[in-house]
């Protein structure tokens, strides 16, 4: 079911039954249940994988064997490959069902989420969720989840350029009457609001009339859904490099078979031993390990209460080399308390210390009273809510006024106007923002300007963000129509307390060890962002502001950029020229953001980390992360997990490139010396069922290596499969080619009965298995240290391997059907010895060579 399916099915339904999971209630069953947080797969996606299967060469290989057995009259060897096969399928089925499920959680929570109104109260739902007659909260920097006749709002205007190309907002009206059928994006005042489109200034209420494909959008979209999406760069790179094993290892294959039938005149086995040397060589696992990595790196990280959009996001955390970070809300707390208020240099308090309200100076409280007129009706900024809090603790809460104009906040001049008509028929303006903005609205001299900064410089010192408040009474019977035709007149500054969140030093610090530097990029006043980023241990003794930022040119601005990690007094068009700066330094980039202006610097960073609390719907559509918590500390759990993500996929690749080299040799090398086959396709298919679990399920839970954040962040121009893994996996397959084929070739030069040879050679095989598993589960430990740890699943298949050879071995009815000689403890012995001195081989190669050869 598409998504634009889906909204329309819930139509009908009762609100109760539609009511969806809020961000935080999702991300909690998904942290909890994890991949079985969503029903069971429908039955068109299992179909769906069956057919993959179906063309997939190991699946083919099987039924191959399978026939052949048949017509040579083994037929139980034939119905156990058509059950391997059947299994496969199964296997296929269940691991894509959990990815499946994972990735329809993880849309879930990234989806745009829609403010409604249902039976009397607000609900956030996912945007697709959304029916015809829900009643929609519209906002500012909002993404339209569906059509809607807008019955109320406020100078609402809206950016339909995804539906009509013009790039300038249309003006919205309200209105009550039924809509045209006529009716289309483009032009102003239409009552109607579009899926897709953007709020950029004003907000209100909407009626939903449409959604899915009856929407204008969804139109245009269902057509859209049939174009099959470019695949990720990886999945390209896994799967030229799995084609060209394929193509080698069929060759070689046919030429077996050929050779094989040729010099001994059984074609039927000679087909046979092509086919156990097809499967040998052929790494199936290699899509089924990527898809598996990306899939539960994305849980993982959404366990750490971060969002992936993006899977090539993964990839890229462990190359990030600079973090730019706001400070509100992932430095700070995002928790306002109103900490002093100043009327001037004789009236002031500082408020810390409870009851504090109940004891203000009246001009003080009158200050408080015209911030709380200044703040927005409904108070969302945890700056207006600390305001109105106080307010009321100080018996100052605004009644009996009505709203009679609103001047919104603009970049270039960051303060907010609210014109208010009160009881007594008269309008008064209030006005806080900026105090350079105030500064300007008030028409300061240049002294009083200047007296104003050393007090905001005061106070910015001590950490705190200070706005301006001004006011002024109106003789006229409308407000004007410009802000700066108000007369307003400064009346004092409230200074706010946000503080750092727990654990942010230690957090900046783990960054700075590994290679990470950190950049923090605020809209606070210059001292402000400097105490903040001394409690934070950002480098803070050179500050840059918009101002001077506005000034240099591109090289000047490089140099600055190089040398300077606070930014203070930025606008979100700014962020947008330290990002391409930094980029153009070579640095690979992080960059937070929650607004919709913050978009292109989201865009443009190489990982767009986008607020999941605060953030707007288009902040959070162009990044590739999304913080649920808007926590700093979860940025670096996610480097921290990219990392450690990215070395196991690493070591996967590495794992399946080495172990496919003994089992082709195996295959060959019988052939070669015009001996029985050692491996048959039985055995092979058993080993695959060794070797998949390892290298999808076992490595990909390893834990972190011990240097995961004190190293220096990888190369991003070297990919996954670069020429030192490829070197250090064949190197390991060699070691274990001369460990197997030596124990193949003892037991060969012996004398030794051909199902004897055979299964020595089985056992060598499964024990050199796990020898690879344990020198690749970590680049620099040991595998002494590697017991201590921990991943239960990797003891689970030893566990299950030892038990499955033990019953091969001791039950005479399994190890006839297999082909496999009985074995002696002493033949016992000496495949697990050549298993420990291929361990102890690829510990010196990985020691002396190539500890700092695969550096992630």
């Amino acid at each position: 079911m598409t998504a634009l399916e889906h909204n329309d099915s819930h139509e009908g339904a009762p609100p109760a039954a539609r009511r969806g999971l809020t961000a935080s209630e999702a991300a909690e069953r998904l942290r909890a249940e994890g991949p079985n947080a969503l029903p069971e797969l429908e039955r068109r996606t299992a179909l769906r994988i069956v057919i993959e299967v179906l063309r997939e060469p190991m699946f083919a290989l099987l039924l191959g064997a399978g026939v052949l057995y048949l017509l040579i009259g083994s037929r139980g060897e034939a119905l156990v490959l058509f059950g391997f096969a059947c299994f496969s399928v199964a296997i296929a089925i269940i691991q894509e069902g959990r990815s499946e499920r994972v990735l329809e959680a993880l849309r879930d929570l990234t989806s745009p989420r829609a403010l409604i109104i249902r039976d009397g109260e607000q609900v956030r739902i996912p945007g697709r969720e959304v029916v015809r007659g829900d009643l929609l909260v519209l906002a500012e920097g909002d993404r339209v989840p569906a059509d809607a006749m807008l019955i109320s709002g406020d100078d609402v205007q809206a950016d339909e350029s995804l539906l009509t190309g013009e790039s300038v907002p249309v003006r919205k009206r309200p209105s009550h009457a039924a809509p045209s059928p006529d009716a289309a994006p483009g032009g102003d005042d239409q009552p109607l609001v579009f899926s897709g489109t953007l709020i950029v200034t004003g907000g209100g209420l909407a009626v939903v009339t449409a959604t899915g494909v009856r929407s204008e959008i969804g139109k245009i979209g269902h057509s859209v859904t049939r174009i099959t999406p470019e695949p990720p760069r990886l999945q390209v790179q896994t799967r030229r490099f799995v084609t060209g094993f394929a193509i080698v290892g069929l060759s070689l294959s046919v030429i077996a078979a050929l050779l094989y039938g040729l010099l001994r005149g059984a074609w039927l086995q000679g087909l046979l031993a092509g086919i156990a040397l097809a499967m040998s060589m052929l790494p199936e696992e290699f899509p089924l390990v990527l898809t598996v990595f990306m899939v539960m790196g994305a849980w993982r990280l959404s366990r750490s209460r971060v969002l992936t959009r993006r899977p090539a996001a993964i990839e890229t955390l462990g190359a990030a080399t600079v973090l730019c970070t706001d400070k509100t809300g992932t430095l700070t707390r995002n928790v306002m308390s109103v900490a002093w208020l100043e009327r001037d240099a004789q009236c002031a308090a500082a408020l810390d210390r409870p009851g504090a309200a109940g004891t203000l100076d009246p001009r003080l409280a009158d200050l408080l009273q015209t911030a709380v007129l200044a703040s927005r009706p409904e108070a969302i900024d945890p700056m207006d809510r600390a305001l109105v809090r106080l307010a009321g603790d100080a018996g100052r809460a605004v009644s009996g006024a009505q709203l009679v104009r609103g001047y919104p906040w603009q970049p270039e001049l960051p303060a907010l106007v609210q014109v208010w008509r009160g009881a007594d028929g008269a309008l008064l303006a209030a006005a806080k923002g900026a105090p350079e903005a105030i500064g300007t609205l008030c028409r300061l001299d240049p002294a009083a300007l200047q007296a104003m900064r050393v007090r905001v410089e005061d106070l910015a010192q001590r950490g705190l963000r200070v706005l301006a408040v001004a006011s002024a009474r109106l003789t006229t019977a409308k407000p004007p129509q410009q802000v700066l035709d108000l007369p307003l007149e400064p009346e004092g500054l409230i200074g706010f307390i946000d503080p750092l969140r727990e654990g942010i030093p230690q957090a900046v610090r783990e960054c700075r060890s590994a290679g990470i530097r950190v950049v923090m990029i605020t809209g606070d006043h210059p001292e402000t962002a400097r105490a903040i980023a001394r409690q934070a241990g950002i480098e803070h003794e050179k500050v840059t502001t918009g101002t001077e930022l506005a000034g240099l040119e591109e090289q000047a601005l490089r140099e600055r950029i190089a040398a300077v990690s606070v930014f203070a007094r930025i606008t979100p068009q700014q962020k947008l020229r330290i990002v391409s700066a930094l980029k153009a330094l070579g640095e690979v980039v992080a960059m937070t953001g929650d607004g919709v202006n913050d978009a292109p610097a989201l865009r443009s960073a190489h990982i767009g980390i986008a607020m999941g609390q605060r953030g707007t719907d288009v902040a959070r559509e162009a990044s590739s992360l999304v913080l649920l918590d808007d926590d700093f500390n979860s940025i670096v759990r996610a480097v921290r997990l990219g990392r450690r993500i990215y070395d196991n996929l690493v070591k996967a690749i590495g794992y399946i490139l080495a172990i496919h080299m003994p089992i082709a040799a195996l295959a060959l090398l019988p052939i070669a010396m015009d001996r029985p086959l050692v491996l048959t396709p039985m055995l092979i298919a058993i080993l695959e069922l060794i070797i998949d679990p390892l290298c999808s399920v076992v490595l990909e839970a390893e834990p972190d290596e011990r240097n995961v954040m004190t190293r220096p962040p990888r190369d991003p121009d070297t990919g996954l499969l670069s020429r030192p893994l490829l070197v250090r996996g064949f190197l390991q397959g060699a070691l274990a080619i001369a460990a197997v084929c030596g124990v193949f070739l003892y037991a060969t030069l012996r004398g030794l009965p051909p199902e004897v040879v055979r299964s020595m050679g089985f056992v060598t095989l499964v024990c050199a298995n796990y020898a690879l598993i344990f020198a690749n589960r970590s680049f620099s430990a040991s595998p002494l240290v590697g017991l201590t740890r921990r991943n239960p699943s990797l003891w689970i298949s030893v566990a299950a391997a030892a038990g499955a050879l033990a019953a091969a071995f001791t039950i005479p009815a399994v190890h006839a059907f297999l082909r496999l000689g009985p074995l002696q403890a002493g033949q016992f012995l000496l495949c697990a010895a050549a298993a420990l001195v291929l361990l102890a081989g690829l510990e010196a190669v990985k020691l002396v060579s190539f500890r700092s050869a695969v550096t992630l």
